[in-house]
């Protein structure tokens, strides 16, 4: 029997808000992400540069470069070989709006859960054994939360070693979004 994304609702919120929980004891108590950054050794000196410009929130290169064909020219390989070679992350003044970040990531975790739910709904049965629904949401689950990650070292920079610990934090996931949808999947 075919089962609706309308009976999976309470898997849905379960598994986004364990996830979520997980996501805090992962970021408060065990605190392995303080590793993913790293403080530049002029960092005043670098505040005060682009405080000077006030640029606007956004993700900036450095050198930048307007399209490929500009890569090709003599004067921007050697912007590239002088270095430094950036990303930066221009984020609004002020404290972070934990009140609204942890909304959104509590809606991330729930939007993940019900593609999840979406896609088992198209493959497992009700009635389905534990372990077929655990597998299926398992990889699904990680897939969600984790294997995008992979681009971000690839391309931006992010250090390999932070791309692992995000994939930690994807295994943790998948494991809770399988344990919610085989225990409360449908008969």
């Amino acid at each position: 029997m075919t089962v609706l994304i309308s009976q999976l609702w309470l898997v849905i919120l379960v598994a986004g808000v364990l996830c979520w929980l997980a996501s805090a004891l992962i970021h408060m108590l065990l605190k392995y992400h303080n590793a993913d950054y790293s403080e530049l050794p002029n960092e005043p000196e670098v505040i005060a540069a682009l405080g000077a410009k006030k640029p606007a929130p956004a993700l900036y290169t450095l050198p930048y470069c307007k399209d490929m064909k500009q890569m090709g020219e003599e004067s921007m390989q050697k912007k590239f070989a002088a270095g430094p070679v950036a990303m930066i992350a221009v984020m609004p003044n002020g404290m972070p709006p934990m009140g609204k970040l942890l909304s959104l990531q509590v809606l991330f975790f729930i939007i993940g859960s019900a593609l999840i739910a979406y896609l088992a709904t198209l493959v497992i049965p009700a009635g389905s054994e534990y372990m077929t629904v655990f597998r299926f949401a398992f990889v699904a689950a990680f897939l969600t939360y984790g294997w995008a990650q992979v681009p971000y070292s690839i391309w931006m920079g992010q250090p390999w070693s932070n791309c692992f610990r995000y994939f930690l934090d994807a295994l943790i996931y998948a494991a809770i979004t399988a344990g919610a949808f085989a225990w409360l999947w449908p008969s």
